[in-house]
């Protein structure tokens, strides 16, 4: 029987790694290697090497700009899928209806359409991930988020369709979408639909958001964005605030002076590091508030000790 390895390697793909540096792909900048990296171009790619993951019964991740990732220092079993440039297309039309690529920029996108005068993307102007990720987890801030403007979502499911799933069927909620647990599947585009507005305010406002953002995340030191879902009515970051963790340190991982739902790395940190820090919170606020936190950042890799699968 062809060895996986092989049969990848007979696809003659483009750009196509082994043993690659996770570190190198995510915003967090820890994790170990994985097996294999593929930056993809096109569909046929995805299909062709995605059917040699599931014939050969191989693991495989898909990710995007890497902005909302965890990955183990023992690496990633099997093959790492990342949009690349060809996947990244744009189309508009005169009726406020976006077709754009799973591996497009959503900051790009957002600051693309603000000066076009097309409003319903300021509150992904600071969302350092791509299209088909933002779709993936219902990304949102300041108010919005993905499922206030999908209109349909282009997936390729695990058996190799290409379907187009309608906004209901992707059932967002909180920072999740069907395509977490229910349907895992690749957001190979989305049709989005935004609105003609006035290009000055649009502007304005994108501008004051990107402000927020900067002077209250700390967005220039490397980390995962929020890592706690907010356990509403109640904010993750204010809880860590209130029983004074901003500051507190674990090995190379710190919780944000800056913002208490954010962890940095402060050069030397790996994801052990992170984990006990997530466990430090998740106790704290357990016996402090009677509140059970839950990740907003994904665990992604072969399992530590100290994690059983995906979800931290």
């Amino acid at each position: 029987m062809t060895d996986w390895k092989d049969a990848i390697r007979s696809l003659q793909l483009t750009a196509v790694k082994w043993d690659e540096p996770m570190k190198s792909h995510t915003t967090m900048k820890v994790g170990g290697n994985a097996d294999c990296f593929i930056s993809i171009h096109s569909v046929q790619e995805l299909q062709s090497a995605l059917k040699v993951a599931t014939e050969h019964h191989v693991p495989w991740q898909a990710i995007g700009r890497g902005s909302n990732l965890l990955v183990s220092d023992e690496g990633i079993e099997g093959i790492v899928f990342q949009l690349g440039k060809g996947m990244d297309h744009l189309d508009v039309t005169g009726e406020g209806l976006l077709t754009v690529g799973g591996g497009f920029s959503l900051v790009v996108l957002s600051t693309k359409m603000s000066r076009q005068g097309w409003s319903g993307l300021e509150f992904a102007s600071g969302i350092p991930g791509s299209v088909g990720g933002a779709v993936y987890m219902n990304a949102g801030a300041h108010g919005s988020d993905m499922q206030a403007i999908v209109e349909r979502v282009h997936v390729l499911f695990e058996d190799g369709t290409l379907e187009w799933v309608s906004n209901e069927e992707m059932a967002f909620s909180y920072r999740t979408s069907v395509l977490q647990n229910e349907r895992p599947g690749i957001v190979v585009e989305a049709v989005l639909r935004v609105k003609a507005g006035e290009r000055e305010q649009i502007v304005e406002q994108m501008q004051k958001n990107k402000e927020y953002r900067k002077e209250t995340q700390p967005w220039s030191k490397p980390c995962a964005g929020s890592i706690f879902r907010n356990p509403l009515p109640l904010y993750a970051g204010k809880l860590v605030e209130e029983k004074g963790l901003k500051g507190y340190t674990i090995g190379g991982a710190q919780i944000s002076d800056l913002h208490g739902n954010f962890i940095v790395n402060t050069g030397r940190a790996n994801a052990k590091d992170v984990l006990a820090l997530i466990a430090h919170v998740k106790q704290t606020m357990k016996e402090s508030y009677d509140v059970s936190m839950e990740t907003e950042v994904e665990w992604m890799g072969r399992p530590h000790s100290e994690t059983k699968g995906k979800k931290l």
